[in-house]
């Protein structure tokens, strides 16, 4: 129930602070929570990014208060965040279907977009497999890019550039690995395979050490992505809200991936097995 608590505070921290200039950081410290984490765990319960949120409660407030104040268009515009006439016009317009200035001058009507409240209801049982592991500090060596904390859909593209590249000949790919980046509103985000301390490191590549953890280790099992999407969704639904010994203890979150060449049909193959890992420690 902590992890439901987390995301609602997260929401009360953005609701009460809607007009400050806020980092996902910020939210994310409010919540007691990495950034990486929060902003995945608030995108599968509540179906869309931090940032999206927050554009549009800004946008519903925005258009409140045109019509229950004389407040000039622009002065509305900057309390929520917008720097010109032109980028409010363009986001009110798109949002409430007419600009601003058609509200004031026809009274024409505008839409709401309420403030989310996180309820956690027990629907039943569920079951799913997951391992505790004590694993040492390891190293990894990849190829890495930094993505901003609610466009980790652009993800699977850089899976898709790295393969077409030579950088593939280097490394297979055997872990997909995210860490937080403190104090940014990026994380770091690395293709990567075990480092061999015997070996050269390429330019182009770096190392990053894995620190100690107790891991929460959770196999997938089926063609990708969905394999891997649907574990990460019942782990954010079902598995945190639920789980009474263990919370998340630090801003990794590791995929594992077996060899393509295992199976008959490659990653699309129905056993294709993966792995994710996330750090844990005693609540």
């Amino acid at each position: 129930m902590e992890w439901i608590k987390s995301i609602s505070d997260a929401i009360s921290f953005i609701e009460d602070n809607i007009t400050e200039d806020f980092t996902v950081d910020e939210i994310a410290d409010a919540a007691f929570l990495s950034p990486y984490y929060f902003q995945k765990g608030f995108t599968m319960l509540c179906g869309f990014t931090v940032s999206e949120y927050v554009r549009l409660r800004r946008l519903t407030l925005a258009g409140t208060e045109l019509v229950s104040s004389d407040k000039k268009i622009i002065d509305i515009a900057l309390k929520y965040g917008y720097d010109s006439p032109d980028s409010f016009t363009k986001a009110f317009t798109r949002f409430h279907g007419v600009t601003p200035t058609a509200i004031r001058r026809d009274g024409a009507m505008i839409k709401s977009f309420a403030p989310l409240k996180i309820k956690f209801s027990l629907e039943g049982g569920f079951i799913m497999d997951y391992r505790i592991v004590d694993k040492d500090a390891f190293t990894v060596m990849g190829v890495s890019r930094m993505f901003k904390y609610d466009s980790s859909s652009e993800i699977p593209m850089f899976w898709s550039e790295h393969f077409k590249s030579e950088n593939a000949k280097v490394i297979c790919g055997m872990y997909g690995v995210c860490i937080d980046e403190p104090d940014k509103s990026e994380f770091e985000y690395l293709i990567a395979d075990n480092y061999m301390p015997c070996k050269d490191i390429p330019n182009g590549f770096v190392t990053r050490v894995i620190p100690k953890h107790t891991w929460a280790v959770f196999p997938c099992k089926g063609p990708m992505p969905n394999a891997i999407q649907d574990t990460n969704t019942k782990i954010f639904s079902e598995w945190l809200p639920n789980c009474k010994e263990y919370e998340i203890a630090d801003g990794y979150n590791i995929e594992l991936y077996t060899d393509i060449s295992d199976y008959p049909k490659g990653n699309q193959d129905e056993n294709y097995y993966s792995e994710i890992w996330i750090p844990v420690k005693k609540k």
